[in-house]
């Protein structure tokens, strides 16, 4: 028992001791890496639907750079069902969604999602300007984690639900693979005519100075559900107006105008003096009535008098 006893204390002051590299290593030894935890393991599936234009599709792609937690899909079907998207999610391994559905080509929709339990957000976006668009001076080293910062507004109860989701969502998580180990942009999300204005800043020092990255985009939101793609509805929005509708006012607004105009013509047409203007009467002298042809008799004896 003692040798044993003495056999264990010899090892645990061996372990106690720090390890010091050797005096000498070949060069094609790798480096050995501290092992990390990774304990948020977070993985956010973006995708989209088939018909997106081109600046959608950047815009897909730039959010996919600006998260290194992304995994990517190929576009679904139009006809399918949106809750095919939780087992497309399931067997990718991910348990948030980020899905944007194209409608007309021309509208875009995205879908912020928590897998399975819920909620889920559909927003639509407006005013979409992507990086190679822009051409802002800052810049950020891919794989970053970004600085989150929200409106104060964020703290009533629906615009709760989307930060949340969205903290879940667009944070990298810490330690990730794909990810650096520092902080160098921010994203913000602000909200403005119960809307949600999102930018990506970088940070150009200590000194709070930030420049602007891209891309930059509007969501409306428009529905809360309670579950993922589906479900009861928990909030909707009373002030969210369809595309549809707005090109419909416009169309209607072009009509009223050529309309007017048709009106003012025929108006002006018809409009007749009711007591027309009487000139001089003495202007009548002046008035002479072209004079006759003669005939070749009558020349003749003109002449003679002459």
């Amino acid at each position: 028992m003692g040798k044993r006893k003495r056999e264990k204390q010899e090892a645990e002051k061996s372990e106690d001791l720090p390890v010091l590299p050797s005096l000498v290593r070949d060069s094609d030894e790798p480096v050995k890496k501290k092992k990390t935890i990774w304990h948020n393991k977070q993985r956010v599936l973006v995708f989209a639907s088939r018909g997106m234009n081109y600046r959608h599709r950047h815009l897909m792609d730039d959010l996919r750079t600006l998260m290194p937690h992304s995994k990517p899909e190929s576009k679904k079907e139009r006809k399918d069902d949106l809750r095919v998207i939780n087992e497309i999610a399931e067997m990718k391994n991910c348990n948030k969604v980020l899905y944007f559905d194209n409608r007309k080509k021309k509208d875009l929709y995205m879908w912020i999602a928590n897998v399975n339990q819920g909620p889920s957000v559909k927003f639509l976006v407006l005013n979409v300007h992507t990086m190679k668009e822009l051409k802002m001076t800052g810049n950020c080293l891919k794989g970053s984690r970004p600085f989150l910062s929200f409106d104060p507004t964020f703290n009533e109860p629906h615009w709760a639900v989307i930060k949340e989701l969205f903290v879940q969502i667009f944070g990298t998580p810490n330690y990730h693979p794909k990810s650096q180990p520092f902080h160098d942009h921010v994203f913000t999300f602000t909200i403005l005519d119960g809307k949600i204005w999102f930018r990506n800043y970088e940070i150009i020092g200590m000194d709070g100075k930030l420049s602007e990255i891209g891309p930059r985009f509007v969501l409306d939101p428009v529905k809360i559900f309670d579950g993922s793609f589906g479900g009861a509805t928990l909030w909707d929005n009373p002030h969210y107006v369809t595309p549809n509708q707005v090109r419909s006012h416009l169309r209607k607004a072009g009509a009223f105008r050529y309309s007017s105009k048709v009106h003012q013509k025929e108006v002006f047409k018809k409009r007749t003096p009711t007591h027309p203007f009487v000139g001089d009467p003495t202007n009548e002298i002046f008035k002479t009535k072209p004079p006759e042809v003669a005939t070749s008799e009558e020349k003749q004896l003109f002449i003679r008098k002459k």
